[in-house]
């Protein structure tokens, strides 16, 4: 039922290259590098269609999930709050936030009106933002901000499936302070399975079954995929599941993809991004995941039959948990 490409919002731009040496997190990298890994593995020719003259967000754009207070912070450079996300603050990391926000609501807003077409935001950074201050690594709920504008725009409904190792607490600590972020993301919906190993996958399967009655009832039109790799248990920071398990939890998703859209005889619309992942020793490692989360859609969803196997490095700080 899908267009065998992924439609990719990526503009040089949402990258952040100066200082990130003095950051434990790659995030604001992240991008730039996922898509020279793809380039390298030769995919982004034929199985990623770039899309780069998205416009940035402004300030106001930002109003809708953040005080005012906050904002001026972030965009002057003002301590405390300029380095709640615990990133070095700079004009040209202000830049990128504007086009990774913008890449986020693109690529769904695009989804939802190309229900055939998967689209991917490779970007990171949202979900711990809060409406007066940036938390984790991340500065903006693009979470909040992309649903609100789908929904007060089209009326449609977004279910995000939260596979990073952190609990995403941006949606739901941003429901008072939006006042219709209720029903862009009705409650529930802001999914971020819990446990370990078999169990993590378990409450995947559970989430799930309850997404797809509300999606066939039609009271959700839209789901976000952001398959975290920090999930794995060889990230710094994560640790949930093995690497069998991870991939596992992508080929539930897009198997169960394809049983909505079998029962609703239609495309569900589908959007992917990035979230976490840390390897201070093997930063390959993270990427090597998302490539094969990307890899079993387009086998899965868009009709492919590519052949991939990650590489991840063991993590001796890590592994055995």
């Amino acid at each position: 039922m899908y267009k065998p490409t992924i439609k990719t919002f990526y503009n040089h731009r949402q990258v952040m290259e100066n200082n990130i040496e003095k950051s434990f997190s790659m995030s604001p990298l992240k991008p730039k590098l996922l898509l020279r890994y793809l380039k390298r593995l030769g995919l982004t020719e034929h199985f990623f269609e770039i899309h780069h003259t998205f416009r940035p967000f402004v300030k106001e754009d930002f109003l809708i999930a953040h005080t005012e207070k906050y904002l001026d912070a972030v965009f002057t450079g003002t301590k405390p709050l300029c380095n709640s996300n615990n990133l070095p603050w700079s004009r040209e990391l202000v830049k990128s936030l504007c086009y990774t926000n913008a890449s986020l609501y693109k690529a769904l807003e695009f989804a939802s009106q190309n229900p055939d077409q998967i689209t991917f935001s490779p970007s990171a950074g949202f979900h711990h933002a809060r409406p007066e201050s940036g938390g984790g690594f991340c500065t903006f709920s693009g979470q909040v901000i992309a649903s609100i504008k789908l929904y007060r725009k089209y009326g449609l409904k977004t279910a995000w499936l939260d596979l990073d190792g952190h609990f995403g607490n941006s949606i739901e600590d941003s429901r008072e302070f939006v006042p219709d972020l209720n029903n862009a993301v009705p409650k529930g919906f802001n999914i971020n399975p819990s446990g370990k190993h078999l169990d993590y996958k378990l409450s995947l399967a559970h989430h799930l079954n309850l997404l797809e009655v509300a999606i066939l009832r039609n009271e959700i039109n839209c789901v976000v995929w952001a398959h975290g790799a920090d999930s794995h248990e060889d990230d710094d920071m994560g640790g949930v599941c093995s690497t069998k398990e991870w991939i596992d939890c992508s080929r539930m998703f897009y198997t169960w993809v394809n049983e909505i859209n079998a029962k609703r005889k239609k495309p569900l619309p589908v959007m992917l991004t990035l979230f976490g992942g840390y390897r201070m020793d093997d930063y390959h490692s993270v990427l090597s995941l998302h490539t094969a989360d990307l890899i079993c859609c387009l086998n899965t969803l868009c009709g492919h039959k590519l052949e991939y196997k990650p590489t991840i490095r063991l993590n001796p700080t890590r592994s055995g948990f």
